[in-house]
């Protein structure tokens, strides 16, 4: 689950800049005479785009504009574009980011992690597939940067332990490779999952706004797609970055003992341990089932049947129910239960008013007529074949979000992406998914990922580096997201490539009318 501190600074210098702008295509621009709410809605676009990429403001803060610009500009109601900012998804994230926070309170991330290591650990290549292993589990669930936090002192020890034994000169270069692998690990595990990166959940969001009609997209129906992806980049990555990085000279396995050692000093599996690791697995396998699961051979009926109105309840149901449990089983403490009120102040409020902000700004850009008029300019691309188009859309994501934030892009990419769909009459599900999951594909640059900026904030690792792999990386990823979205994302979602939807169709009258 992608995250990242909130910013508690101001940039007085990018504000006034960002006004400039906003006022100038405001006042001076007409992209659509007679329709001034399609200009109105770009300047606000520009604005928040400009504000949370340079982060003049906290994130969360400039995340509230479409509350005040909206209403202000005649574009939407004050009401309705509040409404954006609460729904199911928030809660989703919310419910998922309790349990992650959970884990942490009483250390049951780090005891997964040394588990799995102890289990593979041994030679440098087992070694790195261990810390590959546990980043990528870890991050299906909770933050990347967590994940990357936590895992590591680990590797810092295990780095450590490998140059007293060998010598730096030896193990340098696999240091490089083992920080590298971590972060890696942690962006490719967070796309397995609808909650494991945040643009995964902006796509479910702004998807049902612009097409409410539209089948829904389940837990289940995600990581039957999503995690096929995330094995194959993953190998991928692994070996890649064995065979660069690995070490000079023969070395022979670390100690078996090194791992299991470090395991028993975290001491017995306590009660909080096993009673957060029971309802972490009842919440996973909750979402997973949900819903009727197609695996294209076989339908496997979902439990939500079970229940007289299925439609009624949704993953973000899933996850505060489970969430809520966490504040009602006790703990060994007198009265006290696994986590207390006190646990939501660590909860990444600015995140969640990112995606409201987003969620709002998509709700413009569709009201307003923008991403028809956007989609309108690109609309050249009707020519292209199905495996072209989602190419180029998968490739322009992959590389832009190298430079910014993946989330707000993600935000600011998939109205446009809608509207594109509109003109060119293509199913939206064929291009949106693809560019969601190569907005979290991004692996050159400190500046993509917190991940990469934490383990480059190390100072054993150079840019060249970073990029040396980054890029090979990057490429096959976005090679395999194209492929997977023609071959398997049709079958799982009943996309027929050919064929613009019912659902999109009405979605298109309901906003002309």
């Amino acid at each position: 689950m992608s995250s990242f501190e909130a910013n508690t600074e101001i940039n007085m210098k990018l504000i006034i800049i960002g006004l400039l702008v906003f006022f100038g295509m405001v006042f001076f621009v007409d992209l659509q005479p007679g329709k001034p709410e399609v200009t109105y809605t770009a300047a606000i676009a520009v604005l928040m785009a400009f504000w949370w990429v340079t982060e003049a403001l906290p994130i969360g803060i400039t995340s509230l504009l479409p509350i005040i610009l909206f209403p202000m500009l005649g574009v939407l109601d004050g009401k309705a574009i509040s409404n954006a900012y609460i729904n199911y998804v928030i809660f989703l994230f919310i419910g998922g980011f309790i349990m992650a926070l959970a884990m942490e309170k009483w250390e049951l991330h780090k005891r997964i992690a040394l588990k799995i290591l102890s289990i593979v650990g041994g030679s440098p290549f087992r070694i790195m597939l261990g810390f590959m292993l546990a980043s990528a589990f870890l991050s299906m669930w909770m933050s990347n940067t967590a994940t990357a936090m936590m895992m590591l002192p680990i590797a810092f020890s295990v780095t450590a332990a490998l140059e007293e034994v060998y010598g730096e000169g030896k193990i340098s270069s696999f240091a490089a490779g083992l920080l590298l692998s971590i972060a890696h690990a942690c962006s490719i595990g967070g796309i397995a999952t609808l909650v494991g990166t945040p643009p995964n959940l902006s796509f479910l969001r702004i998807f049902q706004i612009i097409y409410p009609g539209a089948p829904e997209i389940s837990f289940g129906q995600w990581i039957t797609f999503a995690f096929p992806i995330t094995v194959m980049i993953f190998v991928f990555s692994l070996f890649l970055l064995y065979y660069t990085y690995r070490p000079k000279g023969k070395i022979e396995k670390l100690d078996a003992s090194f791992f299991t050692d470090k395991y028993k000093a975290l001491g017995k599996v306590s009660a909080e341990q096993k009673r957060v690791f029971v309802l972490f697995v009842s919440l996973a396998l909750l979402w997973v089932f949900r819903s009727n699961l197609n695996l294209g051979f076989t339908i496997i009926p979902g439990w939500s049947s079970l229940f007289e109105n299925p439609k009624y309840l949704n993953d973000g149901t899933v996850a505060i129910f489970i969430a809520m449990l966490l504040f009602i089983v006790p703990s060994t403490k007198k009265k006290q239960a696994l986590v207390g009120w006190k646990i939501m102040i660590k909860l990444p409020w600015h995140i969640v008013f990112l995606f409201g902000g987003g969620f709002a700004l998509a709700k413009g850009f569709i009201d307003s007529g923008l991403s028809n008029y956007v989609g309108g300019l690109l609309s050249g691309t009707k020519d292209m074949s199905p495996v072209a188009l989602v190419a180029t859309l998968t490739t322009m994501m992959s590389t832009l979000t190298e430079f910014t934030s993946n989330t707000a892009t993600t935000e600011m990419m998939l109205p446009i992406i809608s509207g594109l769909a509109t003109e060119i009459k293509v199913n939206p599900l064929l291009i949106m998914i693809p560019v969601t999951l190569a907005a979290s594909m991004a692996f050159m640059l400190p500046i993509a990922t917190p991940p990469n900026a934490i383990v480059f904030g190390t100072g054993k690792l150079k840019i060249s580096q970073m990029i040396k792999t980054g890029i090979i990386i990057d490429i096959f990823a976005t090679i395999i997201i194209v492929i997977m979205t023609i071959v398997w994302g049709t079958i799982i979602f009943d996309i027929d490539p050919t064929v613009y939807p019912e659902w999109a169709e009405h979605a298109v009258k309901a906003i002309k009318h």
